[in-house]
């Protein structure tokens, strides 16, 4: 049986699903689930993060690592881990950052927070060399509670968006859940609830007109105020990398890519990657409620650039050939240029409260 075919008995049985169940059956299912059996990244799969695309991500966050690890004082042990760690690219790169300042090298206790045993092979290939030239042990850890006590950096990157979303639809008697369903021929359709309610928005969004969607993502908001509260209470910082606007707003941002193309987001659940816009203003107020430290966001050309991209791809072209040069300027052009990933991507921290601003993303 497949996916489609289980949702589409489960609808019958109990009725319309929420956008957030339905997602998380879609990337997440024990046995049909998006991550659960496969590798999605590269040119092969369907999509490509930033890691993939040039080593100066990961490594410019390994620096930006070591920097907050100075200013907490410079600690003998610092659990750095990073949450949905893709192909584990971005690790092995903030790895040989971290070897150019070996007192922080010396002091990583490195966790990979990861649910998916496909993709735990994959990270276990990429990060063997990167390993054993560090001479560290990687642990996997699938939730962000397990993470041991202590000084904590912590990397999130394009984590958010796949989490699921509610969303509501404005009518004119109130707000209502949109969820899915199934039209006379089986297929899935977004359906209104006929339920009235008040759902946990920002007043703006509540007084928007008739007709507007509204997203709600609460595993976020509640994974980020888990982050304010160990932040409130050990010191450290969480890094937080994704797409979606720097405040929030209103908009159906529910998407689904498959081979590197736009795809139904209703269309073949677990067989296309699900995600949503970030509300980078939630994930802030969270933190910061939960007794965590705001910065940002920042766009990612800005946050990049600020930590000196262009240098680093300037020293890397200095042994490369003509054609290794243009493409190293390509890929840095890819992260930080306004019509590529420099506007749409947003960086977000939560610190500890006393720690100075994170390198990157002071406001002015």
């Amino acid at each position: 049986m497949s996916l489609t075919a289980l949702l589409a008995e489960r609808i019958r049985a109990d009725g319309p699903l929420g956008v957030d169940a339905f997602m998380a059956e879609a990337l997440a299912h024990p046995r049909y689930g998006y991550y659960m059996g496969r590798d999605p990244f590269g040119s092969a799969g369907d999509f490509t993060t930033a890691p993939e695309i040039s080593q100066m991500f990961g490594e410019l966050i390994g620096l930006w690592g070591a920097i907050v690890w100075q200013a907490m004082g410079s600690p003998d042990r610092v659990v750095v881990a990073e949450i949905g760690p893709g192909r584990g690219t971005l690790m092995a790169d903030l790895l040989r950052a971290a070897r150019t300042l070996p007192a922080f090298a010396a002091a990583m206790d490195i966790h990979l927070i990861e649910t998916s045993p496909s993709l735990r092979n994959r990270q276990a290939q990429t990060l063997d060399q990167a390993q054993t030239l560090n001479q560290k042990r990687i642990t996997w850890i699938e939730r962000f509670e397990d993470l041991p006590e202590g000084p904590l950096l912590l990397v999130a990157n394009e984590l958010f968006d796949a989490l699921p979303i509610r969303q509501y639809l404005k009518q004119p008697a109130g707000w209502v859940e949109r969820k899915i369903g199934l039209d006379p021929a089986g297929a899935f359709v977004f359906v209104a609830d006929d339920h009235v309610l008040t759902p946990a928005l920002a007043p703006e969004i509540l007084a928007a007109p008739t007709g507007s969607i509204a997203e709600l993502c609460e595993p976020g908001r509640a994974l980020a105020a888990a982050i304010g509260h160990r932040l409130a209470r050990t010191p450290g910082a969480a890094l937080i990398i994704d797409y979606g606007p720097p405040a929030c707003g209103t908009g159906d941002s529910l998407q689904a890519v498959k081979a590197h193309r736009y795809h139904p987001p209703l269309t073949d659940p677990g067989l296309a990657d699900l995600t949503a816009h970030v509300d980078f203003q939630a994930l802030a107020e969270a933190g910061a409620a939960a007794g965590a430290a705001a910065h940002g966001p920042v766009s990612q050309g800005r946050w990049l650039l600020r930590l000196g991209i262009e240098e680093r791809a300037v020293m890397l072209m200095r042994n490369a050939s003509p054609a290794q040069a243009a493409d190293l300027a390509g890929r840095a052009r890819r992260l930080i240029d306004p019509g590529e990933m420099g506007t749409l991507f947003q960086v977000l921290a939560l610190a500890s409260p006393g720690l100075p601003i994170p390198p990157g993303l002071d406001p002015t």
